[in-house]
């Protein structure tokens, strides 16, 4: 298992979307095995802008199913989604 980065970055004008589906998004992530750590990046207002996830996964693949089958990609939240392998430098999980 390698864990990886999934880096979201919000649509202008996608808030309204994003609060309206974000109990679903709550709900997904919590049933989300290898999810390790996750929360909105947030803009200078104090408002979310997107979305930064740790997921502990098999390969790329599966880390990239991870972001795909997020309730906020298919409410057409995200703008752009990536996904990167990532290691802990300082800190842990």
């Amino acid at each position: 298992m390698a864990l990886f980065a999934i880096l979201c970055k919000d649509k202008p004008g996608a808030l309204d979307t994003r609060l309206a589906t974000r109990p679903t998004h709550l709900d997904y992530l919590n049933q989300s095995k290898g999810l390790k750590l996750a929360g909105a990046l947030l803009g200078d207002d104090g408002n979310p802008i997107g979305s930064l996830l740790i997921v502990e996964a098999e390969d790329l693949a599966a880390a990239q199913a991870q972001a795909d089958n997020d309730p906020f990609t298919a409410a057409g939240v995200f703008e752009s989604v990536e996904v990167r392998p990532w290691r802990v430098a300082i800190g842990s999980l």
